[in-house]
Protein backbone atom coordinates (compact mmCIF):
# COMPACT_ATOMS: atom_id res chain seq x y z
CA UNK A 1 0.00 0.00 0.00
CA UNK A 2 1.46 3.17 -1.21
CA UNK A 3 0.88 7.40 -0.01
CA UNK A 4 -0.86 8.20 -2.15
CA UNK A 5 -0.18 11.98 -1.73
CA UNK A 6 3.57 11.46 -1.86
CA UNK A 7 2.94 9.84 -5.87
CA UNK A 8 4.19 13.00 -7.55
CA UNK A 9 8.13 11.96 -5.74
CA UNK A 10 7.23 8.84 -6.41
CA UNK A 11 6.97 9.75 -10.04
CA UNK A 12 9.92 12.60 -9.62
CA UNK A 13 12.23 10.07 -8.05
CA UNK A 14 11.53 7.48 -11.17
CA UNK A 15 12.07 10.06 -13.63
CA UNK A 16 15.59 11.01 -11.76
CA UNK A 17 16.47 6.99 -11.76
CA UNK A 18 15.48 7.07 -15.57
CA UNK A 19 17.67 9.92 -16.71
CA UNK A 20 20.54 8.79 -14.60
CA UNK A 21 20.13 5.05 -15.88
CA UNK A 22 19.64 6.09 -19.55
CA UNK A 23 22.69 8.41 -18.95
CA UNK A 24 25.69 5.55 -17.73
CA UNK A 25 24.12 3.10 -20.54
CA UNK A 26 25.57 5.15 -23.12
CA UNK A 27 29.15 4.14 -22.00
CA UNK A 28 28.25 0.96 -19.29
CA UNK A 29 25.73 -1.65 -20.60
CA UNK A 30 22.19 -1.17 -19.29
CA UNK A 31 21.69 -4.42 -17.91
CA UNK A 32 25.10 -4.44 -15.96
CA UNK A 33 24.73 -4.33 -11.74
CA UNK A 34 27.22 -1.31 -12.10
CA UNK A 35 25.34 0.48 -14.13
CA UNK A 36 22.72 0.23 -11.71
CA UNK A 37 25.04 0.69 -8.57
CA UNK A 38 26.29 3.65 -9.82
CA UNK A 39 23.05 5.11 -10.94
CA UNK A 40 21.61 4.33 -7.39
CA UNK A 41 24.56 6.28 -5.94
CA UNK A 42 24.25 8.99 -8.28
CA UNK A 43 20.82 9.32 -6.95
CA UNK A 44 21.93 9.50 -3.62
CA UNK A 45 24.60 12.30 -4.20
CA UNK A 46 21.92 14.27 -5.85
CA UNK A 47 19.86 13.98 -3.19
CA UNK A 48 22.37 15.16 -0.29
CA UNK A 49 23.05 18.32 -2.35
CA UNK A 50 19.51 19.25 -2.59
CA UNK A 51 19.13 19.29 1.06
CA UNK A 52 23.04 20.72 1.89
CA UNK A 53 20.98 24.09 2.83
CA UNK A 54 19.43 22.19 5.36
CA UNK A 55 23.02 20.86 7.15
CA UNK A 56 24.13 24.44 6.29
CA UNK A 57 21.73 25.92 8.67
CA UNK A 58 22.41 22.78 11.62
CA UNK A 59 26.28 24.27 10.81
CA UNK A 60 24.94 27.85 11.45
CA UNK A 61 23.13 26.27 14.66
CA UNK A 62 25.97 24.36 15.80
CA UNK A 63 28.30 27.82 15.37
CA UNK A 64 25.75 29.86 17.59
CA UNK A 65 25.55 27.40 20.43
CA UNK A 66 29.37 27.16 20.33
CA UNK A 67 29.54 31.41 20.72
CA UNK A 68 26.77 30.54 24.12
CA UNK A 69 28.76 28.88 25.07
CA UNK A 70 30.26 31.46 28.33
CA UNK A 71 26.60 32.14 29.06
CA UNK A 72 25.16 28.69 29.05
CA UNK A 73 28.40 27.93 31.35
CA UNK A 74 27.19 31.04 33.67
CA UNK A 75 23.64 29.86 33.78
CA UNK A 76 25.36 26.47 34.85
CA UNK A 77 27.01 27.48 38.07
CA UNK A 78 24.09 29.88 38.85
CA UNK A 79 21.59 27.14 39.15
CA UNK A 80 23.60 23.97 39.46
CA UNK A 81 21.17 22.88 42.60
CA UNK A 82 18.03 23.47 40.39
CA UNK A 83 18.29 21.03 37.49
CA UNK A 84 15.07 22.42 35.75
CA UNK A 85 15.37 25.61 36.19
CA UNK A 86 18.77 25.51 34.90
CA UNK A 87 17.48 23.72 31.46
CA UNK A 88 14.82 25.83 31.23
CA UNK A 89 17.15 29.27 31.23
CA UNK A 90 19.50 27.27 28.50
CA UNK A 91 16.60 26.21 26.70
CA UNK A 92 15.35 29.96 26.94
CA UNK A 93 18.79 31.10 25.98
CA UNK A 94 18.87 29.05 22.52
CA UNK A 95 15.81 30.06 21.98
CA UNK A 96 16.36 33.90 22.14
CA UNK A 97 19.80 33.89 19.96
CA UNK A 98 17.83 31.20 17.51
CA UNK A 99 20.11 28.30 18.32
CA UNK A 100 17.99 24.94 17.48
CA UNK A 101 19.94 22.09 19.66
CA UNK A 102 17.69 19.80 17.30
CA UNK A 103 18.73 21.58 14.22
CA UNK A 104 20.62 17.86 13.25
CA UNK A 105 17.59 16.20 12.80
CA UNK A 106 16.70 18.41 9.83
CA UNK A 107 18.77 16.90 7.35
CA UNK A 108 17.31 13.19 8.05
CA UNK A 109 13.36 14.24 8.02
CA UNK A 110 14.25 15.90 5.08
CA UNK A 111 15.47 12.60 3.56
CA UNK A 112 12.73 10.32 4.86
CA UNK A 113 10.31 11.13 1.88
CA UNK A 114 13.14 10.17 -0.80
CA UNK A 115 13.88 6.97 1.64
CA UNK A 116 9.91 6.34 0.98
CA UNK A 117 10.03 6.85 -2.46
CA UNK A 118 13.13 4.53 -3.17
CA UNK A 119 11.16 2.35 -1.36
CA UNK A 120 8.04 2.44 -3.04
CA UNK A 121 9.77 2.29 -6.94
CA UNK A 122 12.17 -0.29 -6.15
CA UNK A 123 9.13 -2.34 -4.33
CA UNK A 124 7.49 -1.52 -8.03
CA UNK A 125 10.15 -2.99 -9.69
CA UNK A 126 10.42 -6.34 -7.53
CA UNK A 127 7.43 -6.96 -8.08
CA UNK A 128 7.55 -6.31 -12.18
CA UNK A 129 5.09 -3.09 -12.19
CA UNK A 130 5.56 -0.11 -14.79
CA UNK A 131 4.69 2.49 -12.47
CA UNK A 132 5.02 6.30 -11.99
CA UNK A 133 6.02 6.92 -15.42
CA UNK A 134 8.70 3.82 -15.64
CA UNK A 135 8.73 1.99 -18.91
CA UNK A 136 8.59 -1.90 -18.89
CA UNK A 137 12.16 -1.96 -20.26
CA UNK A 138 13.72 0.14 -17.78
CA UNK A 139 12.07 -2.44 -15.25
CA UNK A 140 13.04 -5.41 -16.63
CA UNK A 141 16.49 -4.06 -17.00
CA UNK A 142 16.43 -3.46 -12.92
CA UNK A 143 15.44 -7.13 -12.82
CA UNK A 144 18.11 -8.53 -14.50
CA UNK A 145 20.98 -6.34 -12.47
CA UNK A 146 22.80 -7.96 -10.15
CA UNK A 147 25.34 -6.80 -7.22
CA UNK A 148 28.31 -8.60 -6.77
CA UNK A 149 25.80 -12.06 -8.10
CA UNK A 150 22.96 -10.73 -6.20
CA UNK A 151 19.52 -9.50 -7.70
CA UNK A 152 19.06 -5.93 -7.35
CA UNK A 153 15.28 -6.10 -6.38
CA UNK A 154 15.72 -9.15 -3.88
CA UNK A 155 15.31 -9.19 -0.03
CA UNK A 156 17.42 -10.99 2.46
CA UNK A 157 14.03 -13.36 2.87
CA UNK A 158 13.28 -13.40 -1.10
CA UNK A 159 16.30 -14.18 -2.55
CA UNK A 160 16.51 -17.99 -3.75
CA UNK A 161 19.89 -18.68 -3.04
CA UNK A 162 22.16 -18.47 -0.22
CA UNK A 163 25.02 -17.01 -1.43
CA UNK A 164 22.73 -13.81 -2.40
CA UNK A 165 21.13 -14.11 0.88
CA UNK A 166 25.32 -14.28 2.48
CA UNK A 167 25.91 -11.17 0.31
CA UNK A 168 22.32 -8.88 1.24
CA UNK A 169 23.17 -9.91 4.81
CA UNK A 170 26.68 -8.03 4.59
CA UNK A 171 25.05 -4.82 2.80
CA UNK A 172 22.98 -5.08 6.22
CA UNK A 173 25.45 -5.45 8.52
CA UNK A 174 27.51 -2.49 6.86
CA UNK A 175 24.58 -0.36 6.85
CA UNK A 176 23.80 -1.47 10.43
CA UNK A 177 27.33 0.21 11.13
CA UNK A 178 27.66 2.77 9.18
CA UNK A 179 23.58 3.81 10.52
CA UNK A 180 25.20 3.34 14.39
CA UNK A 181 29.17 5.44 13.34
CA UNK A 182 26.43 8.01 11.93
CA UNK A 183 24.30 8.55 15.48
CA UNK A 184 27.39 8.15 17.73
CA UNK A 185 29.06 10.69 15.92
CA UNK A 186 25.82 13.40 16.46
CA UNK A 187 25.24 12.17 19.58
CA UNK A 188 28.81 13.00 20.76
CA UNK A 189 28.64 16.61 19.78
CA UNK A 190 25.62 16.99 20.92
CA UNK A 191 26.54 16.27 24.22
CA UNK A 192 29.91 18.35 24.14
CA UNK A 193 27.73 21.56 23.45
CA UNK A 194 24.90 20.85 26.04
CA UNK A 195 26.26 18.13 28.60
CA UNK A 196 22.78 19.38 31.04
CA UNK A 197 20.73 18.13 28.51
CA UNK A 198 17.66 16.58 29.37
CA UNK A 199 17.22 14.39 26.69
CA UNK A 200 20.86 12.86 26.68
CA UNK A 201 19.94 9.65 27.96
CA UNK A 202 17.40 8.80 25.23
CA UNK A 203 20.08 10.31 22.42
CA UNK A 204 22.74 7.08 24.32
CA UNK A 205 19.87 4.85 24.29
CA UNK A 206 19.09 5.54 20.97
CA UNK A 207 22.66 5.47 19.53
CA UNK A 208 22.43 1.70 20.96
CA UNK A 209 19.37 0.55 19.12
CA UNK A 210 20.45 1.80 15.52
CA UNK A 211 22.24 -1.35 14.99
CA UNK A 212 18.82 -3.35 15.66
CA UNK A 213 17.11 -1.49 12.86
CA UNK A 214 18.99 -4.03 10.36
CA UNK A 215 16.56 -6.55 11.19
CA UNK A 216 13.92 -4.38 9.43
CA UNK A 217 16.22 -4.00 6.61
CA UNK A 218 16.33 -7.31 6.25
CA UNK A 219 13.30 -6.84 4.17
CA UNK A 220 14.14 -3.99 2.47
CA UNK A 221 15.69 -4.57 -1.99
CA UNK A 222 19.46 -4.50 -2.05
CA UNK A 223 19.32 -1.74 -4.33
CA UNK A 224 17.22 0.53 -1.04
CA UNK A 225 20.02 -0.77 0.94
CA UNK A 226 22.87 0.33 -0.89
CA UNK A 227 21.23 4.04 -0.95
CA UNK A 228 21.03 3.59 2.97
CA UNK A 229 24.58 2.29 2.72
CA UNK A 230 25.77 5.21 0.23
CA UNK A 231 23.73 7.83 2.41
CA UNK A 232 25.70 7.01 5.65
CA UNK A 233 29.26 7.32 4.00
CA UNK A 234 27.67 11.15 2.82
CA UNK A 235 27.05 11.91 5.78
CA UNK A 236 30.22 10.21 8.10
CA UNK A 237 32.07 12.26 5.99
CA UNK A 238 30.24 15.33 6.09
CA UNK A 239 29.59 15.45 9.80
CA UNK A 240 33.11 14.44 10.23
CA UNK A 241 34.60 17.78 7.36
CA UNK A 242 32.06 19.90 9.61
CA UNK A 243 33.30 18.78 13.35
CA UNK A 244 37.23 19.06 11.93
CA UNK A 245 36.42 22.83 11.01
CA UNK A 246 34.66 23.82 13.82
CA UNK A 247 36.12 22.26 16.93
CA UNK A 248 34.13 22.93 20.27
CA UNK A 249 35.44 25.78 22.26
CA UNK A 250 37.21 25.30 25.28
CA UNK A 251 36.29 27.50 27.71
CA UNK A 252 39.50 28.14 30.73
CA UNK A 253 38.78 28.61 34.44
CA UNK A 254 37.89 32.13 34.48
CA UNK A 255 35.54 31.44 31.68
CA UNK A 256 37.08 32.77 28.64
CA UNK A 257 36.48 31.40 25.50
CA UNK A 258 39.36 29.65 23.42
CA UNK A 259 39.00 29.02 20.34
CA UNK A 260 41.11 26.01 19.15
CA UNK A 261 42.70 25.90 15.50
CA UNK A 262 40.43 24.09 12.93
CA UNK A 263 42.05 20.89 11.79
CA UNK A 264 41.40 19.04 8.34
CA UNK A 265 40.24 15.81 10.26
CA UNK A 266 41.70 12.81 8.75
CA UNK A 267 43.79 14.61 5.63
CA UNK A 268 45.95 15.94 8.38
CA UNK A 269 47.27 12.61 9.14
CA UNK A 270 47.27 11.40 5.41
CA UNK A 271 49.09 14.76 4.35
CA UNK A 272 52.33 15.92 5.18
CA UNK A 273 52.15 19.18 7.11
CA UNK A 274 53.46 22.54 5.40
CA UNK A 275 57.11 23.08 5.96
CA UNK A 276 57.30 26.31 7.43
CA UNK A 277 59.17 29.17 5.63
CA UNK A 278 63.01 29.52 6.67
CA UNK A 279 63.50 32.61 8.47
CA UNK A 280 65.48 35.42 6.81
CA UNK A 281 68.73 35.99 7.81
CA UNK A 282 69.42 39.17 10.15
CA UNK A 283 71.38 41.95 8.60
CA UNK A 284 74.90 42.06 10.37
CA UNK A 285 74.80 44.46 12.98
CA UNK A 286 77.20 47.68 12.30
CA UNK A 287 80.18 48.12 13.54
CA UNK A 288 80.81 50.49 16.79
CA UNK A 289 81.47 53.67 16.08
CA UNK A 290 84.95 54.16 17.28
CA UNK A 291 84.87 57.62 19.24
CA UNK A 292 88.62 58.81 19.95
CA UNK A 293 89.13 61.14 22.96
CA UNK A 294 90.88 64.22 22.57
CA UNK A 295 93.27 65.79 24.80
CA UNK A 296 91.37 69.07 26.02
CA UNK A 297 93.11 72.52 26.02
CA UNK A 298 93.92 73.46 29.64
CA UNK A 299 93.32 77.61 30.64
CA UNK A 300 97.12 79.03 30.97
CA UNK A 301 97.14 79.04 34.59
CA UNK A 302 97.11 75.15 35.22
CA UNK A 303 99.45 75.21 32.62
CA UNK A 304 102.15 77.38 34.21
CA UNK A 305 100.56 76.21 37.39
CA UNK A 306 99.96 79.77 38.51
Amino acid sequence: MTLSFLNPLYTAVAWVITQIHTAYSFILPPDNGITWALTIITLTVLMRLCIFPLFMKQMRSSRKMQELAPKVQEIRKRYKNDKQRMNQEVMSLYQSAGANPLGGCLPVVAQFPIFISMFTVLRAIAADKAEFGMSQALVDSARSASILGAPLPETFFSAPEIADKIVIGLFVAVSSFTTFLTVRQSVTRSAQQMPDNPMAQQQKILMYISPLFAIFSLNFPLGLILYWVTTNLWTLGQQHWFYARHPMPIIDAKGNVIQPEPSHGIFSRILPKPKAAPEATPPPAPEPKIIRQQPQRQPRSKRTGK
